[in-house]
Parts: C-alpha cells; structure tokens; sequence
C-alpha cells in the first residue's frame, strides 16, 4: 500500500510512475478524498475544543446563578458534541474509502525497470549453461518413456477434475528429492530459516500481501474464511505483521516447502498439457525481511540462491528483468529464471525473485526499531521462489531424456534416490 503522505510531496511524480504501468493517474482523486478526510478531522477537533471550553463556562455559569446563560452553554456542549461524532464518523468513512482506494494500486517501479506492455519486453541479463545438442526429436515431459507412468493424469481427474495430477513410483520420488534438495540448499549453503507452515490463512494475511482485494479470484476460499495459500509468500512474509522488531535482528531470511493452490482465473486454455500450469503444485519459497538501505542487494543476493539450485542441477536457465508491463502487482522490480524446456524448445518461468520495498508491510503494519532508538519504520520485504518443484521436475526431466527413452538424472539428487543417477526406460530407478 502507498503513503498518501509521499503522494502529497509528488504528485506528478507518483501519476508518471503508474503511468509506466499502463495505468490512468490517481494523484488528484486521491489527494480530494484525503483533503476531505482531514478536513472533517480539523472540523471534529474544532468543534472539540468549543465543547470543552463550553463544558468548563457551564459549571461557572450554574455556579453564579445565571440560568440562561446555563441553558445556552449545555445546549451549546450538545450541539458541539453531535457535530464531533459526526465529523469523526465523516473522517473514518473517507479514511476508509482512502484506504480501499490505495489498496487497489499495484506498487511503483523503479527507475531501473525496463517500460513494456508485456513479456515480450522483458529483457535478459544474463545466462548461464548451453542446451544439449540433441540428435533425436525431444518430447515433452509427460510424453518420455521413462516418465510417462509416473504422470497418472486420468485419475487425478476423474477425482479432482482438470488441471490435477498423481504423480507416482520413481517421479514422485524425483519430485520429492528434488524438494529436499532446494530446501536443503538454501538452508545449508544460503544461511536460511527453514519453516513449516499452515497452508491455510486468515483474509488479513492474503490482504497484507496483495492477494486481497484485488485477486481473490485467483486463489480458493473455504466456506470457514480461510484462504488456501497460493504460495508460501503469504504465510511467511506475514511472520512480522503487527509487531516491531529490532534493527539487529535484520535481515530475517525463511524458507519453506509447500502445497500451494492457485484457481488459474486468467489462464484458460493455456498450458493445459502436462504439469506446468496446475491448480494444485509445490514450491520452495523464500521470503527476506530486511533493512531498507539492505533492500536492493538483497534482492540481488535472491537471485542468486535461486539461480544456484538451477546451476547445482545443470539446467541451462536465462535470468530476465520484467518489464513494467510483466510486473506481478507487489513488486517493484522482479528477476524471472527461465529455464531450457527442450520439449518446448525454449526457456520457461521456473522462478520470480521479487523486491517489493515497504508496500507489503505498509499494508501488514510490519516494523522494525531502529537502532539508537527513534520512530519504528516499515521494513522492506522481497520473496521468491527458490523453485517451483513441478517446473524443476519438468525440466530435469527433458534436460536430462535419452534417445532410448530413459533420463539421466543430476549428480547432486543422488544421494537422495538411493544412489540412483538415471530413470529407465521402463520407468524404474537405477
């Protein structure tokens, strides 16, 4: 969420950087209803100050006998009262309408970020690996020999319906090694906090990271209120709502493996084949808590966890710099990996690496002491998927697939497969 104060000071400033997002300025609108909010405070604390002066003359007035003046002093502390209530119920229903309003605007880009409509102007920074040189056609994931038992499409929706999958045998073991591996990557190596949380959160959580108001739709909701978490950004990034932390304590670094839930609202028809866009899936997520003046090189510092668990697998990845049109809602600049699907032939989101300042925790009241004491400030939040396991599985998959329909698999999942370093054509480990 915005500070309506840092719109005052700019502006033209904050109306260009929407702009640069396809949007129609909002600088005046909002400007009118906080002019309005706090001119209904200034009227409430006018109209309170008269009442308490008021309030003080009656006693005198009872005091020396001078019953007219008395009756007129009460009916005026009356009078003044009513008009306090009213304006003050004024302010809060403008403050509200103030806030819905800021709640509904994506965050600012930064200077940095490349203008586009969409992700044909994103623009690559860099990229590591080169695709193998194949001579046979590559299939898709679900289509390799070795693979395809291991994909049970038609029972997942004959008891889920579409876009679900069973995954079972040596794939589900791929998919479960390849979770503890990133987990244990970014705990061991990166330094950070491993958390196991609920999947399901109250409409604050949603609300303190953007998902609410403005995407309900793209997320599922329980006949009890909960949310299903459609990452485990929401769970983790929320550990600060509410409180105040001490500058000494940053950066908070977590990191958890979920089930994650998304309803794909603006997807239909797209990706319908195979496991990459899926309304249930898991992913390995990171979440930094930090320092404003630590903001931006965490976000760089990101990055490269993320695109050190494609380097440790040897999957050829680019990584991009979205442009403004491509951006998610929070961010206000996103790092996308892209790895190498041979079976696509071409490189694919695995990972968004996102900065997203103090909008979040403006919006979840998450602060931080500083040090030396003084006024508590917002933190600054980035979160990223550190992988999404089904997009990591698919890849490793056509990456590592073999003319005669086997895979060879990563050195570094050996460990966690039995020592297992290929899956036969037969759909076996070996």
């Amino acid at each position: 969420m915005h500070d309506i104060r840092v719109i005052r000071e700019a502006p033209e400033a904050f109306d260009h950087a929407l702009a640069r997002r396809g949007m129609e300025p909002r600088a005046q609108a909002l400007l009118a209803l906080d002019a309005a909010r706090r001119a209904r405070i200034a009227s409430a604390e006018t109209a309170q100050a008269e009442q308490n002066r008021a309030s003080k003359a009656v006693g005198a007035a009872k005091a020396r006998g001078d019953e007219p003046e008395f009756e007129r002093l009460r009916a005026l502390v009356g009078e003044r009262k009513a008009e306090v209530a009213t304006a003050m119920a004024e302010a809060e229903a403008l403050d509200t309408e103030l806030r819905d309003a800021l709640m509904e605007l994506p965050n600012t880009p930064l200077d940095r970020v490349p203008d586009g409509r969409d992700e044909s102007d994103n623009v690559e920074i860099r990229r590591w690996g080169e695709p193998r040189a194949l001579d046979f056609r590559p299939l898709e994931h679900f289509d390799i020999p070795g693979a395809k038992p291991g994909f049970d499409f038609e029972t997942a929706a004959r008891i889920s319906g579409a876009r679900f999958v069973m995954l079972k045998g040596a794939v589900a073991r791929i998919h479960r090694a390849l979770a503890q591996f990133m987990t244990d990557l970014h705990v061991d190596r990166h330094g950070l906090t491993e958390v196991w949380t609920p999947v399901l959160v109250l409409p604050e959580a949603m609300y303190g990271t953007g998902q609410l108001p403005k995407f309900g739709e793209d997320s599922y909701q329980t006949r009890e209120g909960w949310w299903l978490v459609p990452t485990a950004e929401v769970p983790l990034t929320n550990i600060p709502a509410g409180q105040i932390v001490d500058a000494a304590e940053l950066p908070l670094r977590f990191v958890a493996d979920t089930q994650c839930f998304r309803s794909e609202a603006g997807s239909a028809g797209r990706d319908t084949a195979g496991i990459l866009r899926q309304h249930q899936f898991e992913k390995v997520e990171m979440v930094s808590i930090t320092h404003p003046d630590q903001g931006l090189e965490e976000h760089a510092r990101m990055t490269r966890c993320a695109e050190t668990v494609l380097e440790e697998l040897g999957l050829p990845y680019r990584t991009m710099v979205l442009c403004t049109g491509d951006m998610g809602f929070g961010a206000r600049i996103t790092h996308d990996l892209e790895v190498w699907l041979p079976g696509q032939d071409r490189f694919r989101e695995i990972s968004s690496v996102s900065y997203v300042g103090d909008f979040q925790a403006r919006r979840m009241n998450a602060r931080f002491r500083p040090e030396g004491g003084g006024r508590p400030e917002f933190v600054h939040t980035l979160n990223g998927s550190g992988l999404a396991v089904g997009r990591a599985l698919i890849a490793v998959l056509e990456n590592g697939q073999q003319a005669d329909g086997s895979v060879e698999l990563p050195q570094v999942l050996a460990p966690r497969l039995g020592g297992a370093r290929r899956l036969t054509a037969e759909g076996v480990l070996a």
